[in-house]
């Protein structure tokens, strides 16, 4: 009789939403709000014993309904959205991270080593940078990690296995701040310069690109998305820009004149988060037109990724340094493994790894 009823046989899960459940829970209801009683204050470390318990549950019918094992689903999906801290490779200030080729990659704006990898999120290993630079932006593509700087001689390094790197030339001498990767080509925006867009088919040959007329923006974070590659700014008119190519760039008119630091592509949907103003987060199917969410809590928001069907913000300041969305647009505070500046966040290889610029533990993981 304690059991929870579950509509047969089609029910869906959405990551943290409990959906057609009969008849005490209303459909959407978050997880952390109402779960069967009290199944939503179960610990983590009891993850193991729950999983056995209820997988070894037979399926059952009773007036119409299907005891299925949602009750494992939910668990497991609460417990996914708690991050636990790990110890970076080196107390650096480490500024962003991605994932690719089985390795977590992240690189830091000070330190003896500047990079350091780990394959899941838990072991870090120094590796040494191609240039003692301040390096703000990795990603991934095509069998290659590359990372920008926004100081140094060389402000570009790339690495086949993210061990070992090379040294590169930028296009200009600007403060890139952020790379990505799409439709076969590398390219990274800049907080300053004549041209603060460079682009690259292979990671070593860079070409200088300028940005929308009137937009000499301090740009922050760029992504790429349904055949689209858009950035996000600072300051400035139009804090958003947009290009199919990575050469010829258009304004594009933010939801709000905040102070935008990262964006991300997932499910359809283009989602920045910000530092500052009154909506901290906004969302866009095209890159186009953008509309303003409710930031879970009013933080520095700084990075913000999409996975396993989840988009995840994580924050500089605040209470609850996280944040999640099924969909972009409803945001859940959740609590971070630590009080630190977190920077960056990744998802691969079935985890989101963030990374921080300071405190004692530096990295943070969540299944």
């Amino acid at each position: 009789a304690n059991k929870p009823n579950v509509q047969a046989p089609n029910s869906e899960f959405p990551f943290g939403k409990i959906k057609d459940v009969v008849p005490s829970v209303s459909p959407g209801t978050p997880v952390d709000e109402e779960v069967y009683g009290d199944f939503h204050q179960l610990p983590a470390k009891m993850a193991d014993m729950v999983a056995k318990t209820f997988n070894d549950l037979p399926d059952s019918r009773e007036n119409g309904f299907e005891f299925m094992d949602v009750l494992l689903e939910l668990i497991i999906k609460r417990i996914n959205t708690q991050f636990q801290a790990e110890s970076a490779a080196e107390a650096n200030s480490w500024q962003a991270v991605t994932f690719g080729n089985g390795l977590f990659v992240a690189v830091s704006s000070d330190g003896t080593n500047r990079v350091m990898t780990s394959p899941d999120g838990i072991t870090w290993t120094a590796r040494l940078a191609a240039e003692a630079n301040s390096w703000t932006g990795v990603t991934f593509g095509d069998g290659l990690f590359v990372a920008v700087a926004n100081s140094g001689t060389n402000q570009v390094m790339t690495s086949p296995d993210g061990e070992t790197w090379t040294a590169q030339s930028e296009a200009e001498a600007n403060q890139w701040n952020a790379v990505t990767f799409g439709n076969g080509l590398f390219v990274a925006v800049a907080s300053d310069g004549t041209n603060q867009v460079m682009t690259s088919p292979d990671g070593i040959n860079w070409t200088a690109r300028a940005e929308p007329v009137g937009e000499v923006n301090p740009w922050r974070s760029i992504t790429f998305g349904n055949g689209l590659f858009v950035a996000v700014a600072g300051v400035g008119v139009n804090r958003v820009m947009t290009s199919p190519d990575g050469e010829t760039w258009t304004a594009r008119v933010a939801a709000e004149a905040s102070d935008w630091r990262g964006i991300t592509f997932g499910n359809g949907l283009f989602v920045a988060v910000a530092i500052d103003g009154t909506n901290r987060v906004m969302t866009s199917p095209d890159g186009i037109t953008w509309t303003a969410r409710v930031a879970a809590e009013a933080n520095e928001w700084r990075g913000v990724t999409f996975g396993n069907g989840l988009f995840v913000a994580v924050s500089r300041t605040g209470t609850n340094r996280v944040m999640t969305s099924p969909d972009g647009i409803n945001w859940t505070p959740r609590l971070a493994a630590e009080i630190n500046d977190w920077r960056s966040i990744t998802y691969g290889n079935g985890l989101y790894i963030a990374v921080s610029f300071d405190g004692t533990n530096r990295v943070m993981r969540a299944i």
